[in-house]
């Protein structure tokens, strides 16, 4: 049986996956594997209409990736996000460099440099935005202290966790607690 791997900008959550496995179903396509970024259909790829594909996915905010820089950037974000907010219990005490290497068989100098030129910032502001885009989720939920969260999130304490929000966000994590949590991003915004 011939198997093709799709590769899908945007997906960032279950529910994506969810959507692009309807939209597979919709159109007929047998799948045996869904994933962040990516899905394995069970047909040649000669056999797919990827414009009426690609069609559907943009229709819900997800695109057909076809250039091999674009499908880079986005395994880089897609294990960015999964290790950021889908780690849960654990702490995010990582080298982001010899993760995302060793999880794409590639140079981090060559992921870099992609990345920068593709997105117009370095994977590290993009890790730094994911970060504050979680502890804004945490904060949200009411269930950890500050001291927590840096802790979760690999700060070296508070105050730096602090600093680093005021500077993304221009308000105080208090701030932030007390009224403005309205203004969270969707993930695949960031």
């Amino acid at each position: 049986m011939a198997e093709t791997m799709l590769y899908i900008k945007n997906m960032v959550c279950d529910r994506c996956i969810m959507s692009v496995k309807q939209i597979l179903d919709k159109q007929g396509i047998p799948w045996s594997c869904v994933e962040l970024g990516r899905a394995r259909v069970n047909v040649d790829s000669s056999q797919i209409d990827t414009d009426l594909l690609d069609a559907d996915l943009k229709a819900i905010g997800f695109e057909l990736i076809r250039d091999k820089n674009e499908l880079l950037v986005e395994g880089v974000k897609n294990l960015i996000v999964e290790y950021i907010h889908h780690h849960e219990g654990e702490s995010l005490k990582i080298n982001y460099s010899d993760y995302l290497s060793g999880a794409l068989n590639v140079e981090y100098t060559k992921i870099s440099s992609v990345f920068s030129k593709m997105e117009g910032v370095t994977i590290e502001k993009y890790i730094i935005l994911q970060k504050i885009e979680r502890v804004k989720e945490l904060v949200s939920y009411g269930e950890l202290n500050f001291s927590e969260i840096a802790f979760k999130l690999n700060y070296s304490s508070v105050a730096h966790l602090s600093r680093q929000f005021k500077t993304i966000t221009g308000m105080t994590l208090s701030q932030y607690k007390s009224g403005a949590i309205k203004q969270r991003q969707t993930l695949d915004k960031v």
